[in-house]
């Protein structure tokens, strides 16, 4: 079976794919694995292909960061809009199914954490990631939260999930997170479960279809930014 991503090891990608947290094994978040940092340059002319082009940022480093203990409202609705260099995209947080990974990237957005980040791993036809501060895979806030998914969770086309580490718990996130961009990822019920795309999932096909050198599973060969995170209530 396909594991997701790892950018910095695993969330496939390196980190282990969305390792997407922590700071004790962040080393190998894949992806399905996951970080907010300096200020990066004004994106210049748009070329061919709809993305901006774009500086990237310089590394924030590790987090500092606690868990959230306050849960989101319950029975309200949440969604988090990208802002990229590639155009906007938002996901409507799955509050009821995964209250403890809602309210943690909710409070990440809510600080910033994600504004002047990239997305550093493009697995052609399986997903997009990232969240990392560190732009590599190897980042995340300074804590982890573990909330296994549902059992009957599919990782289908649209679907936003945690990237973690291989060696780590089901549902262990922190601040990586993928898009999956396949029809079906195949992957385990063992990423925590953020939400789903509900508004620019052509925004995300284009982050997807940006150059990676040839290599089916690789960081872009320019930056793919992150310029702005927000949280929108109702």
């Amino acid at each position: 079976m396909r594991r997701p991503l790892a950018s910095a090891a695993t969330l496939v990608l390196s980190l282990g794919l969305l390792s997407a947290c922590g700071s004790d094994d962040e080393e190998g978040s894949k992806v399905p694995a996951a970080a907010p940092a300096t200020t990066a340059a004004a994106p210049v002319e748009e070329p061919a292909g709809g993305c901006k082009e774009a500086e990237a940022p310089e590394p924030k480093g590790e987090g500092s960061l606690k868990a959230p203990k306050e849960p989101l409202v319950k029975g309200k609705k949440y969604s988090v809009r990208f802002t990229t260099s590639c155009g906007v995209f938002d996901v409507q947080l799955a509050v009821g199914r995964a209250p403890k990974t809602s309210a943690s990237v909710a409070a990440l957005v809510k600080e910033g954490f994600y504004d002047n980040t990239t997305f550093h791993r493009i697995a052609k036809g399986f997903v997009i990631q990232g969240g990392d501060p560190n732009g590599d895979g190897t980042g995340g806030p300074g804590y982890k939260v573990t909330e296994p998914p549902p059992s009957d969770v599919k990782y289908t086309r649209g679907v936003v999930a945690m990237a973690k580490a291989g060696n780590e718990a089901p549902g262990t996130s922190g601040s990586q997170f993928y898009v999956v961009t396949g029809e079906d990822a195949g992957l385990p019920a063992e990423y925590a479960l953020l939400g789903r795309i509900t508004k620019g999932q052509d925004v995300v096909a284009l982050i997807e279809g940006v150059d990676t050198g040839g290599a089916p599973d690789g960081p872009p060969t320019a930056p793919v930014l992150i310029e702005k995170a927000e949280l929108l209530e109702g």
